[in-house]
């Protein structure tokens, strides 16, 4: 079998077939095969921590080998999706990483203050309802995107002021972790992504580009944005609109 490159489409079963020949037979090129494919999400999420002290480089290495534990340990047997488990897998490597080095993570003010608004939301929406707030709720409260809240969670951690471990709407086993997961798992027809480059042939080219950019290129609303020339709002906007039709054009609409 030839391997997969970085980055190249791969369906939802034929990576669970990898999952399997690695588990049942320790079959280590289908293990390098699932590294490969999903590496792009490991420098996804070094990328969040470029402002720490540390390069660029050494942190895809570190989040790679935090892949490398999520692909080896992941059971699909369990019902999740992979990213679901990769996900927390790999942020826990990158901050064993900067606590191990003693390297602080410089967040600028701007950022900051975000992450004020967003704990100050948290004791609001939990004053009025009674549980903590979901991701979703702070980002209406707040009239940010969820990427936005899920950066300023991840700053307010690191200012002492909330745990990504803490529960994330009440229940035991959701946290904010599993949230960042889901920042993409969300997304779960982008598993199979030979359906959606062809499906998304029938959305207006400004769709097109903006999935291109956030799936292709790995960008950010705010960095998509600046490269189109519109608002982060419309970014947003224009996402949500384009993932649920090329749900509705796959068939994931109806399941």
């Amino acid at each position: 079998m030839s391997g997969i490159q970085a980055g190249q489409p791969v369906s939802a079963a034929d990576s669970n077939e990898l999952f399997e020949r690695w588990r049942s037979d320790h079959d280590r090129e289908a293990r390098d095969e699932l590294i490969a494919r999903f590496l792009p999400l490991a420098r996804k999420l070094a990328r969040r921590y470029v402002q720490s002290s540390e390069p660029y480089d050494d942190l895809v290495q570190v989040a790679s080998l935090g892949l490398v534990k999520a692909v080896e340990r992941f059971d699909p047997a369990r019902g999740f999706a992979f990213t679901s488990f990769a996900v927390p897998t790999i942020v826990g490597e990158l901050k064993r990483y900067f606590r191990d080095t003693g390297w602080a993570i410089h967040v600028d003010r701007g950022a900051q203050e975000r992450a004020r608004k967003i704990n100050e939301a948290r004791q609001a929406i939990s004053a009025r309802t009674g549980r903590p707030p979901r991701v979703d709720e702070l980002a209406q409260y707040l009239e940010l995107s969820e990427e936005e809240v899920l950066d300023g969670l991840q700053v307010a951690e690191a200012y002492g002021t909330v745990s990504l471990d803490a529960p994330l709407t009440g229940e035991e086993d959701a946290s904010r972790l599993d949230a960042i997961g889901d920042e993409d798992e969300r997304l779960g027809l982008v598993d199979d992504q030979t359906t959606i480059f062809a499906a998304a042939k029938h959305l207006p080219q400004r769709e097109r580009e903006i999935l291109y950019l956030r799936f292709g290129e790995d960008l950010t609303q705010s960095e998509i944005a600046e490269r189109v020339g519109v608002s982060q709002m419309q970014v947003s906007r224009l996402l949500r609109r384009s993932l649920q039709r090329l749900r509705q054009l796959t068939g994931e609409g109806q399941k």
